[in-house]
């Protein structure tokens, strides 16, 4: 029999280098959690766990696994970030989510945590399950809807964040002097993390040269934001209108960068 995974040059330092090719059982050092590796993505290595009734997502650094009780240096196989495409793109292309992440064959979602992500309204909620829906699944986070800043803080109050059911709140018109820059100072705390977008709406945070033109029309102060865009777009019925936004928005790449930013950062927060 050749030699194992784990063997190496006899008196060699230091944890063993490990490809994490899919099927290899390993242990998260921190958390204990041990599972079998079904893929990789930009933010790390994805495990299921040994009955497969849920799958986690942990970042890669060295000395942070275990592999038949030996702490190793896992790392990800050649090729195996090109193994995939994008869901619904074409074949060939690599194999990714909305969001850029690793696509998990054979996904299946995770028990929802304590922890969450609130949103203002059921627009921002449709977006964000667009192009991040399958990471939320892998993690376990459900996105909830605030309608409205306002009831931010009575939102708080029922859901009692902690150590281990931090929230993270988008919100829009994040800018110094606005009522959600207030809002937020006076909220935020060691597990709430507001963070939010310039724009006036979550309309915004779509790419111009997407909808194919060069910039989001200005509207007069005193108007009514989203009226004014249906005008300009000649649809009457912003529900119509966001439908077809909506459905223009393909992957993350679709998205400013403002926004997508600060969705990756409240995933990161509130499953730290």
């Amino acid at each position: 029999m050749g030699p194992g995974i784990l063997s190496g040059p006899i008196g060699e330092r230091g944890p063993v280098r490990v490809e994490g090719v899919p099927g290899l059982v390993v242990t998260h050092r921190a958390t204990r959690y041990s599972g079998t590796i079904v893929g990789w993505g930009p933010a790390g290595v994805v495990l299921a766990s040994r009955d497969g009734s849920e799958q986690r997502r942990f970042a890669v650094r060295s000395g942070d696994f275990l592999v038949a009780g030996r702490v190793v240096n896992l790392v990800c196989p050649p090729g195996a970030a090109s193994a995939d495409r994008v869901r619904g793109g074409g074949a060939g292309g690599p194999v990714r989510t909305a969001s850029g992440s690793r696509a998990v064959p054979g996904l299946r979602a995770r028990v929802a945590r304590a922890s969450r992500i609130l949103v203002e309204g059921v627009h921002d909620a449709e977006l964000v399950e667009k192009v991040w829906g399958d990471d939320l699944r892998v993690d376990g986070v459900v996105v909830e809807r605030l309608d409205g800043l306002d009831n931010l803080a009575a939102v708080l109050d029922e859901l009692r964040p902690g150590p281990d059911a931090r929230l993270g709140v988008l919100v829009d018109h994040l800018v110094p002097g606005s009522k959600e820059s207030r809002v937020a100072a006076g909220l935020s705390g060691p597990y709430v993390h507001v963070l939010g977008t310039p724009f006036v709406d979550v309309w915004q945070a779509v790419r111009p040269s997407v909808l194919g033109i060069a910039a989001w029309p200005v509207v007069p102060p005193g108007r009514p934001w989203k009226e004014g865009i249906c005008e300009a777009f000649g649809e009457p019925s912003p529900p119509l209108l966001w439908k077809k936004l909506l459905g223009r928005v393909r992957t993350y790449a679709d998205l400013e960068p403002a926004l997508v930013g600060a969705v990756e950062a409240l995933i990161d927060f509130v499953t730290a």
